[in-house]
């Protein structure tokens, strides 16, 4: 199975350390985050991963073509936007995703099974289905609910708010990207949108286990501390 590795971001919340890097060769430990994923993805039996890279991608390629010793194995190549096209119009740039695949930032930490999250995805038939973790907000107010004239309902001190949010971590049909709106720029909210619109199938597949968004110098941090302790469950082989 395929998989792209989206990685073409600026990363401007890790500013300054991706004047110099892009943010997929931030280290984790002693290797960058980027061939931890790429690592983890060949555990799961992904023979061929495709990164969609823009900003510094030729360190990317650079990096890992030195390396190839420690993907054998895996298929890598890449395909170059000289333009941001956004999280999903990178994908429609790329030739051959003619069948169900993978996608996914290049900059996420977790233990997501991934040969789970497309087993459910083809057990439900849906057209795309996106990876979910549940996180608490606590709000630090009293919420006032009122009625429309402004009579208060309810009163509750500082709740704490449940959510689903996107992991980064998504799989797709190919026809997902044929009946998205056509436009030179797509973020994948758009893409969710307009598929939902169209009346198609949009799954979800929460994980309860690990997933850390490295997008800021304190996750990177904590990225860090989890490495040493849990390499078996991230599963880099």
């Amino acid at each position: 199975m395929r998989a792209v590795i989206l990685a073409g971001g600026r990363g401007t919340r890790l500013a300054p350390y991706t004047t110099v890097l892009p943010k997929p060769l931030m280290p984790i430990g002693d290797v960058p985050i980027i061939e931890i994923v790429i690592r983890q993805l060949r555990h799961f039996g992904f023979k061929r991963i495709t990164l969609a890279v823009g900003h510094l991608g030729e360190l990317i390629n650079a990096y890992l073509k030195g390396r190839q010793e420690r993907f054998e194995g895996v298929e890598i190549d890449f395909a170059y936007e000289s333009q941001p096209t956004g999280t999903a119009g990178a994908l429609a740039q790329i030739a051959g995703l003619d069948k169900t695949f993978l996608a996914m930032n290049g900059d996420i930490l977790t233990d997501l099974d991934y040969g789970k999250l497309v087993s459910h995805h083809r057990d439900t038939g849906a057209i795309l289905t996106v990876a979910v973790a549940r996180r608490r907000v606590k709000v630090d107010f009293g919420v006032v609910e009122t009625d429309r004239e402004g009579w208060i309902r309810a009163y509750v001190e500082k709740p704490e708010l449940s959510y689903c949010v996107s992991m980064g971590a998504y799989v797709y049909e190919p026809s997902a990207l044929e009946r998205g709106p056509r436009s030179a720029y797509l973020d994948f909210p758009e893409l969710v949108q307009s598929l939902l619109a169209r009346g198609e199938r949009v799954a979800t597949y929460e994980w309860e286990g690990f997933w850390l968004d490295i997008g800021r110098p304190e996750d990177l941090q904590t990225a860090n501390q989890k490495l040493a302790s849990m390499s078996l469950e991230l599963h880099i082989d």
